[in-house]
């Protein structure tokens, strides 16, 4: 019946080619952030180096996009994982990133008061367990205390340790603060 239409029928595809549609392949963060998440999962938190901890943490501060450039920047910048996080929030907001579709991205008011957050929180918990244990039994361990506590001010400071008689801290004050 073909012979009869006036113009030929298409020519028929194999039927393989027909059912494959065809899909531009995947770019290479897609699915990064669950990837990163198993890993930490899997072997462990303390395994990830600084900058995947980082990225980590950085996922709940900016819930979409790619933060992996944020956070090498942040180190690039400050130097460790610990200067990041006892940065100033006003210097962490003038860390810029270029991310894979090549856009420049900064880290913003809320990501910078979230490290900052993140900083005292660690800062606690080192404090009450210093609270909790005799600390100042050598010189040795003094000077582990003080070098701990001062290493990320950004300016010198004089400050008093109460021990009680047993060598436990009571309280620490700053007494004052010296230099820009």
């Amino acid at each position: 019946m073909s012979s009869v239409l006036p113009f030929p029928s298409p020519p028929s595809r194999a039927p393989e080619a027909a059912s494959k549609p065809s899909r531009a392949p995947k770019p290479h963060h897609t699915g990064h952030r669950e990837r990163l998440r198993a890993r930490a999962r899997g072997a462990g938190i303390h395994h990830l180096p600084d900058y995947e901890l980082l990225e980590l943490f950085l996922f709940r501060s900016q819930p979409q996009g790619d933060v992996k450039p944020i956070a090498k920047a942040l180190l690039a910048r400050f130097g460790s994982l610990a200067a990041v996080l006892a940065a100033p929030v006003e210097d962490l907001g003038t860390v810029k990133a270029e991310d894979s579709k090549g856009r420049t991205k900064g880290v913003g008011a809320e990501t910078a008061l979230d490290l900052a957050a993140l900083h005292e929180v660690a800062r606690r918990v080192i404090k009450e367990q210093a609270a909790k244990r005799t600390v100042i039994s050598s010189w040795t361990a003094l000077l582990a205390y003080v070098r701990l506590s001062l290493q990320h001010e950004a300016r010198e400071q004089f400050r008093v340790l109460y021990l009680d008689r047993y060598r436990a801290f009571r309280k620490t004050l700053a007494m004052s603060a010296f230099g820009a």
